[in-house]
């Protein structure tokens, strides 16, 4: 008996603890304490977000002539996490069914995973296609929606190394394949109809077609050419470029790996010869033109440039890979803008290698490192002159407005076509005009 009761106290003595206990923490001061503990306690910082609103090149008050737009990159962003409801009892596992299902509605479209990506090309709906070496196929982006298709190894053809796009004004898609020497053709359905280029070509690369000649271009970089094909029965019609000097010509008209290519509206040819650093220029017979750029990493020069395209008032953009930057030339090789450098934020690069441009003025870059495109909004001559113009009008209208006794004569207009000025990030260099 005595011993049941002094167990009886124990457990009394043992409950009076746990009220005291739960009444201590119920208490102001404690609860002060551990206010001030989670304040005191390090915050998570705010996620890092870049306005790209009114990014330009070059900048104001500068007149704009490159307009940063989005990217498609192979890191997906998180999806977003609703609140759990309920953890998923043994029966939900047994019947695989998620009890919050009916609230992870929400969450964020996944974007796309890009690899390596190289070559480009746009159709004509806009539709945005990718070679990518690494995942071994053609990536097809709609840019508005997100949207995203694939032209797979092994299911819709056979890839190796691919590198080259170019689609033509039927929709039909060229691919190049370094690794298996050939050019693949797909009809607009996005269908093998044929090949073409097994015996000839040695690791070709970019690849370009003249509409108005019905030419195709590749950069046969093995062999140091650029062989020029038929686009329509894809005949071999002539090369040009000397081959098997192991890389080491330097003479205007040959090359030492040429990688990609690019043609105006007139014709004319504009090669990026890489191992010499330079850009070379040939007419529609394939006659030598001109050159220009040399090795360096001052303005006008290159360090490995590989994609090259033109925009449509006729400036040659090139994508410089070791320099990470996009310089953009006159056809006679004046330096007009240059913009870019090793980064991660919108506007730099890492291994730049390809560079496109549609007919929507939209500028696309291929970055293989950050297994990344960039695209941009080119802001054309008659674009940017309206602007210059409107400017001169708000500045005029200004200077009527004054007193009469304070006015001062206008100065004189400057002279179109020369719409921009030099901004600290081009180092003098004016915009494409």
């Amino acid at each position: 008996m005595p011993e049941i009761t002094q167990k009886s106290m124990q457990r009394g003595s043992y409950a009076a603890g746990l009220i005291l206990l739960a009444v201590m923490c119920a208490s102001p001061v404690f609860a002060d304490k551990d206010k001030k503990k989670a304040a005191d306690a390090p915050q998570e910082p705010p996620p890092f977000v870049v306005d790209t609103s009114h990014l330009v090149w070059p900048q104001p008050p500068a007149i704009g002539r490159l307009k940063y737009l989005d990217y498609f990159s192979a890191q997906k962003p998180e999806p977003v996490k609703e609140k759990e409801v309920k953890r998923k009892s043994w029966m939900d596992r047994m019947a695989g069914i998620d009890p919050n299902a009916a609230t992870n509605k929400g969450g964020t479209k996944p974007r796309f995973q890009l690899g390596t990506p190289y070559g480009m090309a746009v159709d004509s709906k806009g539709y945005l296609y990718v070679a990518d070496t690494k995942v071994g196929g053609v990536f097809i982006f709609n840019p508005e929606s997100k949207d995203t298709e694939f032209i797979k190894h092994g299911v819709d053809a056979k890839f190796n190394e691919v590198f080259g796009l170019a689609i033509d004004d039927a929709d039909r898609l060229f691919v190049s394949d370094g690794g298996f020497n050939h050019v693949l053709v797909f009809n607009p359905k996005h269908k093998l109809e044929a090949q073409f280029g097994e015996g000839v070509m040695s690791d070709p690369g970019g690849i370009a077609i003249d509409e108005e000649n019905r030419y195709l271009y590749v950069a046969n970089t093995g062999s140091d050419q650029v062989l020029v094909f038929d686009a329509d029965n894809f005949k071999l019609l002539r090369k040009i470029g000397t081959a098997g000097k192991g890389h080491t010509l330097t003479t205007p008209g040959d090359f030492s790996k040429p990688t990609n290519v690019a043609v105006d509206k007139d014709g004319n040819l504009f090669v990026t010869d890489t191992l010499n650093d330079r850009v070379e220029v040939f007419d529609a017979d394939g006659q030598f033109i001109r050159e220009f750029g040399k090795n360096g990493d001052g303005l006008g020069q290159f360090a490995r440039p590989k994609g090259i395209a033109v925009d449509c008032d006729g400036h040659v953009w090139v994508a410089d890979a070791m320099l990470n930057r996009v310089q953009v030339f006159t056809p006679e090789g004046q330096l007009r803008l240059a913009f870019g450098t090793f980064g991660i934020l919108p506007g730099e690069f890492q291994a730049l290698a390809g560079i496109t441009i549609d007919k929507l003025n939209r500028v696309f870059t291929s970055e293989q490192y950050m297994g990344r495109v960039q695209m941009f909004r080119y802001i054309t001559n008659a674009e940017a002159q309206a602007e210059y113009d409107k400017r001169q009008a708000e500045a005029a209208k200004k200077a009527d407005q004054k007193p009469a006794d304070k006015a001062q004569p206008a100065a004189k207009p400057a002279e179109a076509p020369k719409v921009t000025t030099p901004s600290p990030s081009t180092a003098g260099v004016k915009g494409p005009s």
